[in-house]
């Protein structure tokens, strides 16, 4: 498989909604879509925006990418980005300012677009007050999907900004250095969007949406995978300020990720 990747990024404008396809369904009404009011729209800065999903009442997860000026390279304030949970049509389930925004420590925003990037393209925001509210669950996470696996997407994009749209018939094509390639349509300001697997009583959150990419020639999304990444962001989330500052953190030893993809940087 031929892998050409472009990060989805978060938009930097905001267009008029354009008519659903690819199996997008749009949630743009209560009555479809107060299930999925965990997910939201992360503004950031005012002049872009990602999609994140609360984890915990007062956790937010979404794209490590999201939280890193695209044109200077460094992290965007705390108080520029704001969770807009259930964001449809002008309003908000619920508003939240975030406390920390703490990307993966080994995620390096200007290392060369590769899998091992995407594989850790992920942060938890904590936000400043826990949200809750009765209609808004925070999801559970889940492991990994196998390939052939089929999952779902829920997210806002630049054409579609107003509300957020559902897929559920999309699959994972393959598994690659703990990066899930996926037939789920993104596009720009999906970065960050959760990766649902309906296999259990309630859908789970299995993967995040990194960046869209070209297989073969056919559209694909890239997504990170949750299990080790996400863990060692819940340690770093729960250590007190105290103990953090200071803390070394080590990038592992240069691996080879020869996939025979070919990725080219955003």
């Amino acid at each position: 498989m031929r892998l050409i990747m472009g990060i989805a990024t978060c938009v930097l404008m905001f267009l008029p909604v354009a008519s659903q396809a690819d199996g997008l369904f749009s949630l743009n009404s209560t009555l479809y879509g107060r299930e999925w009011d965990a997910v939201g729209r992360l503004e950031i800065a005012g002049e872009a925006f990602c999609t994140g999903a609360l984890i915990a009442p007062d956790l937010v997860l979404t794209a490590a990418h999201c939280v890193f000026d695209p044109e200077t390279g460094e992290r965007v304030a705390t108080d520029e980005i704001q969770f807009l949970a259930g964001w449809r049509n002008g309003r908000a389930a619920a508003y939240r300012r975030v406390r920390r925004a703490e990307p993966h420590p080994e995620y390096d925003f200007r290392a060369a677009s590769d899998a091992g990037r995407v594989r850790v393209d992920i942060a938890l925001l904590e936000l400043q007050h826990p949200i809750r509210n009765g209609t808004i669950q925070p999801f559970e996470t889940g492991s990994r999907p196998d390939t052939g696996a089929e999952v779902g997407v829920v997210s806002y994009a630049h054409d579609r900004a107003d509300a957020p749209s559902l897929q559920d018939l999309c699959e994972v094509i393959s598994r690659q250095q703990g990066v899930l390639v996926m037939s789920c349509t993104v596009d720009f300001g999906s970065s960050g969007s959760p990766v649902f697997s309906f296999d259990g009583d309630a859908p789970q959150i299995v993967s995040v949406v990194s960046a869209k990419a070209e297989a073969d020639g056919e559209a694909v999304s890239l997504g990170t995978s949750l299990a080790g990444p996400l863990s060692e962001l819940r340690a770093l989330i729960e250590m007190d300020t105290r103990q953090l500052t200071g803390t070394s953190l080590q990038r592992p030893g240069v691996r080879n990720d020869a996939t025979g993809a070919k990725f080219v940087r955003p």
